[in-house]
């Protein structure tokens, strides 16, 4: 068998969702919302297994969707894509997964940033790629320009980067963007830009995709992702932009992951990009009111927690909190002693991990919020006493 997954562990989402049914916890470890998403889109799909093709639609995805996606981006973000330019995927990790094995070759390094969305590793392994960390720290989880000057060499090809930054809750801003768009192209590098959760932001910030930054138009696959735009995480439905030269390549590596995806699901999803923004919105307020009321009960409860930008997740400082347990036996105790699931953000590193910090999912209903907070306050005494 392949060593590299023959080795591989069961991922902490799964694990910790597993012991979450098993214990009937809570689970605020991975991350998907409460509710049904948009009617619109959910009906939409429904209306298309039933009334159109089921049949294989096109593999470089249905053009009412490609269309869809260009339009959306230049309405939102101001990008001037193409149709020709999107490519159609089965969710945003079969995007990640054509995206790294299309850009890296046997020897090739890849820059990645550590908190990190742990499908980058073995994909870019599989690829015969070496992955080179860029560590970041909380509270602020800063990119470094001399940390990433130190990570380059010759091998050098591309760097991942995710973007809100998911384990970290963080975003980057326009002058962070702008040194990574310098560092690229001083380096010659492709960005692959994992922007999931570019429309679940707070507090009034605006994401800023790096493929609109100088340079980075022709270096860079920025990728996308249905189910978290519209919280429809099964729908599995993804995307990636990039120039022609380098769109030609990935859809070359996609026909042979998954080829196509369900054409009522692209549907459906064209149909949402067109005419849900009203809904995106009202999403983004709902899931910061959850936010804000998840980092209230946990402050209340004698937790330092770190700042949330972006994502459906915040963290909490053990040690500053005062509680003398690494990540992952707080993680574990909390399942048995409270009865709540949550992520330790130490799975998220491949080497040199914080251990110090534990990840929360908030996109909850306001009961189950309440009731996960008031079973860690009780048991936050029993925690603090090791």
């Amino acid at each position: 068998m392949n060593p590299l997954y023959a080795r591989m562990g069961t991922t902490i989402f799964e694990a910790m969702s597993a012991r979450a049914r098993e214990t009937g916890a809570i689970n605020l470890g991975q991350g998907f919302a409460d509710g049904r998403g948009p009617e619109a889109v959910l009906q939409a799909a429904a209306k298309a297994v039933v009334e159109r093709s089921n049949q294989y639609p096109p593999m470089l995805g249905l053009p009412e969707l490609r269309h869809a996606v260009a339009d959306h981006y230049a309405r939102h973000q101001g990008l001037n894509l193409a149709a020709e330019e999107v490519v159609v995927t089965s969710g945003a990790t079969e995007a990640l997964a054509a995206a790294i094995f299309a850009c890296v070759s046997p020897g090739d390094e890849v820059i990645c940033f550590q908190p990190l969305y742990d499908a980058y590793v073995p994909l870019i392994r599989q690829a015969g790629g070496v992955p080179k960390f860029v560590r970041l720290q909380p509270p602020e989880w800063k990119i470094d320009r001399a940390a990433l000057e130190a990570a380059a060499s010759g091998r050098t090809r591309v760097l991942i980067l995710n973007n809100p930054l998911n384990p970290a809750a963080t975003m980057c801003g326009a002058d962070e963007l702008a040194m990574l768009a310098d560092f690229c192209v001083a380096h010659d590098l492709i960005a692959i830009c994992d922007e999931v959760w570019e429309h679940v932001t707070f507090d009034g910030a605006r994401h800023l995709p790096l493929i609109g930054f100088p340079g980075m138009r022709e270096r860079t696959v920025k990728i996308g992702s249905a189910g978290k735009i519209f919280a429809l995480t099964g729908f599995k439905v993804g995307w990636m932009c990039a120039a022609p030269a380098i769109a030609r390549v990935l859809s070359k590596a996609h026909q042979f992951l998954t080829f196509t995806t369900p054409p009522n699901l692209q549907w459906a999803v064209a149909e949402g990009l067109a005419t849900q923004d009203g809904w995106v919105q009202e999403a983004r307020h709902r899931f910061q009111h959850g936010r804000d009321r998840l980092r209230a009960g946990l402050a209340a409860a004698g937790f330092a927690v770190l700042p949330s930008a972006a994502t459906y997740f915040l963290s909490v400082d053990l040690a500053a909190s005062g509680i003398p347990l690494d990540d992952v036996a707080f993680a574990n105790r909390l399942i048995d002693e409270a009865g709540v699931a949550c992520i330790p953000v130490s799975a998220f590193y491949a080497e040199q991990p914080v251990t110090s910090v534990a990840r929360f999912c908030f996109v909850k209903e306001d009961a189950t919020l309440d009731a996960a907070i008031a079973r860690i306050a009780e048991a936050r005494d029993r925690l603090a006493s090791g």
